[in-house]
């Protein structure tokens, strides 16, 4: 059996001495209701031996409906508890989260009642602080953040969300 791979974009931008993070809420009615621990940075499955940054690029376009430049930065690929292997790259940018337009999937809605529905693979996006963003994402992407840290050379004070 296949390993599942995803690879990503760990959006960031810096506001004075604030560093935000953008992450997804995914779409459809199973994640309607879910907020904490439930977000996610833009990605999406690969297969094994594909160019895994195009991959991440493509989806945060899939996802955002945003075309990314900057220069990236490869992140440690974080194993998910399900046993994904998650690949991201840290990419200094900016965008309206607010304008997202993100591809659609379909799928039984209500479960057992024939009728097929459509949903955004991702419903709303936002910039959160890395505190913030740690208590958002889900927990097996929390990895991320850390590490986006310790690339910036920043640590958390007890004053604020931010890093300084």
């Amino acid at each position: 059996m296949a390993k599942k791979i995803s690879a990503g974009i760990l959006l960031y931008r810096c506001r004075g001495d604030i560093v935000e993070v953008f992450l997804v809420h995914p779409g459809g009615p199973y994640w309607a209701r879910k907020d904490e621990g439930a977000w996610s940075i833009p990605k999406g499955e690969s297969t094994e031996g594909a160019d895994l940054l195009a991959t991440a690029y493509a989806e945060f376009h899939e996802e955002t409906g945003s075309l990314l430049a900057g220069s990236p930065v490869p992140l440690k690929p974080l194993q998910q508890p399900g046993g994904k292997l998650v690949h991201a790259w840290a990419v200094r940018g900016d965008i309206d989260a607010a304008s997202i337009r993100s591809n659609t999937f379909e799928i039984e809605w209500p479960p057992r009642s024939g009728e097929r529905r459509e949903f955004p693979e991702v419903d709303r996006a936002d910039w959160f602080e890395l505190a913030a963003a740690r208590l958002k994402l889900l927990p097996g992407q929390r990895g991320f953040i850390d590490q986006l840290r310790q690339h910036l050379g920043k640590r958390p004070t007890a004053k604020s969300d931010g890093v300084r």
